[in-house]
């Protein structure tokens, strides 16, 4: 097993990400600025959340970073793992959850992750996760291809289009509401438990957190000021209920945070800041908000849009 110095390298990769990722969302929200919150944790470790809130863009954009540890790992991550039992662990990561104003940019999500479980001094496992996926509410064909492109293009060195097909599948598979019978979007990369070979496995979790900024920004200049009324704004607040549904009954990360004893405010901050239920809805036939629901299952989205 690799030592606990490299740990310090992924730690140091993850915080400038996270700088990077807020000066470039400053610049493309041209208003709001980041408020950062650093928080530590009584078992061991802290982070630092960064929010954006009431932009010109962004309604909130969140971002944070932390590096956590603890003696005992919760029920949700050790079950299917014996060898974790008893184990004392550390994590490090950057999380990010973006909510525009404008109905028809999507909000997104993206996650890069290390984990290393310890016993008696040693090493007993280690591995990198992550991924990035993007929930459309007024789905654009242009910018589902460029978000595709871009995700098979940061996999090429990786294993090319079979890296992505996998991790594409394993997207499609982990963000579904299974109770709905839909995905939460339209999918992206989702990836865990790489371990086999540090620095490969290392370098493609750089490789999609570096590449979220190519994926998403494009998408921010072209429909950022794209015009909308009160009905667009009602469905998309509608459609926030799904991705609250998700992140609260499903997410295994959002579940690992609370049962670990995590910083609650933090973990919650992917929630959106204005949300609607409603009983029994259902869209006109035909209409913009009716073809949304095409879009969320999983597709080949590079063969059928190109």
């Amino acid at each position: 097993m690799r030592a606990m110095n490299d740990f310090d390298t992924v730690r140091d990769y993850l915080t400038g990400l996270q700088d990077r990722i807020c000066h470039a969302i400053e610049g493309a929200d041209g208003r709001a600025r980041f408020i950062e919150d650093l928080w530590q944790r009584a078992e061991g470790g802290g982070g630092r959340t960064r929010v954006l809130r009431d932009g010109a863009v962004f309604e909130q954009a969140g971002i944070g970073f932390s590096d956590v540890s603890g003696t005992a790992l919760p029920p949700s991550a050790s079950a299917n793992r014996p060898e974790l039992a008893g184990a004392s662990w550390r994590a490090c990561g950057v999380s990010l959850v973006f909510h525009p104003h404008n109905p028809h940019l999507p909000t997104t999500h993206a996650n890069v992750r290390h984990f290393r479980a310890m016993r008696d001094g040693e090493t007993v496992a280690a591995w990198f996760g992550g991924g990035f996926d993007l929930t459309p509410f007024y789905p654009v064909d242009e910018d589902v291809l460029h978000w595709h492109r871009t995700a098979r293009a940061l996999c090429e060195p990786f294993g090319g289009q079979a890296r992505y097909d996998a991790h594409k599948q394993w997207c499609d598979e982990y963000f579904f509401l299974r109770h709905r019978g839909e995905t939460r979007g339209v999918g992206g990369l989702f990836f865990d438990d790489l371990h086999e070979d540090f620095d490969a496995d290392f370098a493609y979790m750089r490789a999609v957190g570096d590449g979220f900024l190519d994926a998403y920004l494009p998408i921010v200049e072209r429909r950022k000021h794209a015009p909308h009324g009160d009905a667009q704004r009602e469905f998309q607040l509608y459609r926030r209920g799904r991705y609250v549904e998700f992140n609260l009954v499903y997410d295994r990360g959002t579940l690992f945070g609370l049962q670990s004893g995590g910083r609650a405010e933090s973990i919650l901050m992917s929630l959106p800041p204005r949300v609607r239920w409603e009983y029994g809805y259902a869209p006109g036939a035909g209409s913009d908000e009716a073809r949304l629901a095409d879009y969320l299952r999983p597709r080949d989205w590079l063969a059928e849009l190109a």
